[in-house]
């Protein structure tokens, strides 16, 4: 998949999906696939438009709080079939009025014969530019539009939000649904100070970046991909409070694995459920009991789910 980074034109004629897809989840891929599959039956070049950051950290101030890292957005765009990605950084085109942004931008740059977005999509300077507006606008380019509906769940709309507050709440099943995939983090294993080595439940250590909406601290039953082979992990996000730490981490201990050192390597941690809330503990016994109790909790989970 080709990822462009500036606005120069399109060679060939594209099928573009707007928006930007904060966590790629149901009612996104929905919009992707669209554009994916007019391509295809069209013999147009499948593109995403994407944003570098959320227009609401431009606009209002506001801290980034995103549900997936970037390159996580753009291995998911790219397993839908995505030929190219536009991921244009904000700033330098959030003053574009809604008549530029499609004059210029959707037909000058993408090239686009076809356009989908989502049911709620605006654009333009002031988000003045709607669903509505997009396909009256793309019509005087033949541009075709289509505006894919809402998608709910349990009779409320999926969306990024209600996925956030999901994880902000620690309950992970509901994002699962949601996303349609499982939710977690692929990072680089850091060095860290070996006390579980000490204690017979060795961790993986991984910095939990700072841009993503942070899950409720506590413990997880997780699945860890290493090697391609799936391992049951107990994973406790948060700031260490028996032992101390100066910034949140994710640290998961895999009752199971007796391999080799991972550290700089890029683990993937998927979430299954919330086990127990973070707290200090009266001291490191109690600690490393509770570590051994939450890891029979996994394996219960892990079987579970491996079944």
């Amino acid at each position: 998949m080709k990822i462009i980074t500036e606005l120069k034109p399109s060679p060939k004629p594209t099928s573009t999906a707007l928006g930007y897809f904060d966590g790629v989840h149901r009612g996104h891929r929905a919009v992707i696939t669209e554009a994916v599959q007019n391509g295809r039956e069209h013999g147009l070049v499948s593109t995403v438009f994407t944003l570098m950051q959320s227009p609401r950290t431009i606009l209002k101030g506001e801290k980034s709080s995103n549900i997936i890292t970037l390159d996580e957005k753009l291995s998911v765009i790219e397993s839908l079939g995505v030929e190219q990605v536009y991921l244009i950084d904000f700033a330098g085109i959030k003053d574009i009025t809604a008549e530029s942004f499609i004059r210029d931008i959707v037909c000058g740059v993408f090239n686009a014969r076809h356009v989908a977005c989502g049911f709620n999509y605006h654009f333009g300077s002031g988000a003045k530019g709607s669903g509505e507006h997009l396909e009256e606008m793309c019509s005087g380019y033949g541009i075709s539009v289509l505006a894919r509906p809402r998608i709910t769940l349990d009779d409320l709309p999926i969306s990024s939000t209600r996925i956030r507050e999901s994880i902000v709440k620690g309950n992970i099943p509901l994002a699962e649904k949601m996303l349609g995939r499982k939710y977690g983090f692929c990072l680089p294993v850091i060095h860290g100070r070996q006390l579980g080595r000490l204690w017979g439940t060795p961790t993986l250590n991984q910095q939990f970046p700072s841009e993503l909406v942070k899950p409720r601290f506590g413990a997880y039953s997780a699945v860890v991909t290493v090697d391609g082979k799936k391992y049951c992990g107990v994973t406790n996000i948060g700031l260490k409070p028996t032992v101390g730490s100066d910034s949140v981490l994710i640290e998961t201990w895999m009752p199971d694995y007796n391999g080799r050192e991972l550290y700089n390597e890029c683990i993937d941690i998927r979430l299954l459920r919330h086990l127990r809330d973070e707290r200090k503990f009266s001291g490191t016994e109690e600690l490393k009991a509770e570590i051994i109790r939450n890891g029979e909790q996994a394996r219960e989970d892990f079987c579970s789910e491996n079944q």
